[in-house]
């Protein structure tokens, strides 16, 4: 992203952006990134980080965090020898969806200011490199230690809360106990999905991780819908994703944020009841 960055014309993009109605397409075209890069919620952060130092409006860059981690290769492979087809494709439309609409929200809400200043000033520096660059004609080889220096820098302010958002998500897998979500997530619990992806957000796993898991909820009677609303809300969010974005958001966006995704996460798990 440190190399794509320092050739991105950061002015342009953001002109065009401006200056185009692309009707939602934007946002669409992020969530289809997001399909094609097969990273967990907390893998992502560095591209959410690449995209706003892009001068990417913020709602265009959370459809490609909401996606990226829901639907991707392994998922779909996974998804498609569990469930079928039929399924597979419901829940990669499901998952593209609810990133294009969630990042029109998120994008609607108008949430810039609510970024740290840590990331205000990456992408203040961005603007400057991308002058100096220009101005000039910088070769790669002499980009190159500005782009390390800046990575390096990323990954200072980055790396303590990759290792407490791991260490808190181990902690949790580790003494969470067998069976204990089955007792909430019955089908004759009207209010399952909700509690179910309310309890979920707090853990943390991949898609390949959470699928088998899923898929035992399934054979134990859970409803589809309820069990892939909470498979959405572990790899989608989680604490460990919330403390790595506490370097790039304040508290209350990461609220927003948080609240927008649960609310889409949970109405797709009813349409998945409704559907099945």
């Amino acid at each position: 992203m440190g190399i794509i960055n320092s050739y991105f014309p950061i002015d342009k993009v953001r002109n065009y952006l401006s200056r185009n109605k692309l009707y939602g397409f934007e946002y669409l075209m992020a969530s289809l990134f997001g399909v094609v890069t097969p990273f967990c919620s907390c893998s992502s952060i560095p591209l959410f980080i690449g995209f706003v130092k892009g001068g990417i409006p913020l709602g265009v860059t959370f459809a490609f965090l909401i996606t990226s981690p829901l639907v991707n290769e392994v998922a779909i492979g996974l998804f498609l020898g569990l469930f079928g087809l039929k399924t597979t494709i419901i829940y990669v439309l499901s998952g593209i969806i609810l990133g294009v609409f969630s990042g029109i929200i998120l994008q609607k809400l108008k949430l810039e200011r609510f970024l740290t200043p840590w990331v205000k000033e990456i992408l203040e520096n961005a603007e400057k490199e991308q002058d100096k660059y220009i101005a000039e004609k910088q070769t790669f080889s002499q980009r190159l230690p500005i782009i390390w220096s800046e990575v390096l820098k990323i990954l200072k302010g980055v790396l303590p809360y990759v290792v407490i958002g791991i260490a808190i998500g181990g902690l949790m897998h580790g003494y969470i106990p067998e069976g204990f979500f089955e007792q909430y997530m019955s089908k004759d619990n009207l209010f399952a999905v909700p509690i179910s992806t309310i309890l979920a957000v707090p853990m943390y796993s991949n898609a390949s991780g959470i699928l088998p898991v899923v898929q035992v909820l399934v054979s134990k009677g859970i409803p589809l819908g309820t069990a892939i609303a909470f498979m959405m809300a572990v790899v989608g969010l989680s604490l460990p994703e919330a403390m790595l974005l506490k370097k790039v958001m304040s508290f209350k966006l990461i609220g927003i944020f948080f609240g927008v995704v649960t609310l889409c996460i949970i109405i797709s798990g009813y349409i998945f009841n409704i559907i099945f």
